[in-house]
């Protein structure tokens, strides 16, 4: 097991029989400062070179919340175009190392999911969730848009949920309206149920033909060869709005609440 536990959050790996499984956690919510998506984008590319490894769970520390997306305490310091850049970058690095990674990636998602944990569950190939786990991409209402991870929603979810989504910035989507839109494979009433059917499939994909896996992963993202810079563009985007006087504005109410 590698562990790596500091202020700005926590990585754990673990790796038995064939499965890693990779938990990340942090105080807020299993929010994601920059320093920790840049560890979480290096362990995913490390595993990915692992022969030790055949199938890779991704999930977060505790029972509430999945993950509340980048760190709020960080883009309230953004405050020049290529700091935000920097910042927004730090899902798209993530998402890219998902993509990129030869192993499948099996989401346990137990619980909410708020702007970039949304599309963390997006990048996963297969995301088993629980009644707890309503998505939200709240991105409007500060004045941005979900610009980094739009591409890898529209891919699980499709262009009009994403839309959806989008739009109404304001409301959480329960996890069977995101599993009819296919982002969750399956959902369970709780956690113990969740963690049955996890431990199941990965043992048996473990069990697999490590070769059958890696290839068919190439299938399922087939079309995405662009992402490395589509993603580092879009999140120009976002780092260009953060900057502007309503998303300041709207972000210093929210700090001040």
């Amino acid at each position: 097991m590698s562990v790596t536990t500091r202020p700005q959050g926590s990585l754990y790996t673990a790796i038995q029989n064939k499965i890693a499984t990779v938990e990340f956690g942090h105080p807020a919510s299993n929010s994601f400062p920059g320093e920790l998506l840049q560890r979480l984008t290096d362990e995913l590319n490390t595993l990915s070179h692992n022969p030790d490894v055949n199938v890779i769970v991704l999930k977060s520390q505790g029972e509430k919340a999945f993950c509340a997306g980048a760190s709020f305490d960080e883009l309230l310091e953004v405050n020049d175009l290529e700091t935000g850049a920097v910042f927004f970058s730090g899902f798209a690095n993530v998402i890219n190392a998902m993509r990129n990674c030869s192993k499948l990636i099996i989401g346990r998602i137990q619980g909410k999911a708020v702007g970039g944990g949304v599309g963390l569950a997006a990048g996963c190939d297969y995301a088993l969730a629980t009644e707890e786990s309503a998505i939200k991409l709240s991105e409007f209402t500060i004045g941005i848009g979900p610009f980094v991870i739009a591409p890898a929603v529209e891919r699980k979810m499709g262009k009009a949920a994403l839309a959806e989504l989008t739009i109404a910035a304001d409301e959480w989507k329960n996890a069977y309206w995101a599993k009819e839109k296919g982002l969750y494979a399956k959902v369970f009433e709780n956690i113990r149920e969740l963690d049955k059917e996890v431990d199941l499939l990965t043992s048996k994909l473990a069990s697999y033909n490590p070769e059958a896996l890696a290839s068919m992963k190439k299938i399922f993202w087939q079309g995405t060869e662009n992402w490395d810079m589509l993603l580092a563009d879009n999140a120009k985007i976002s780092g260009r709005l953060v900057l502007s006087d309503f998303t300041k504005e709207a972000l210093s109410k929210f700090k001040n609440k």
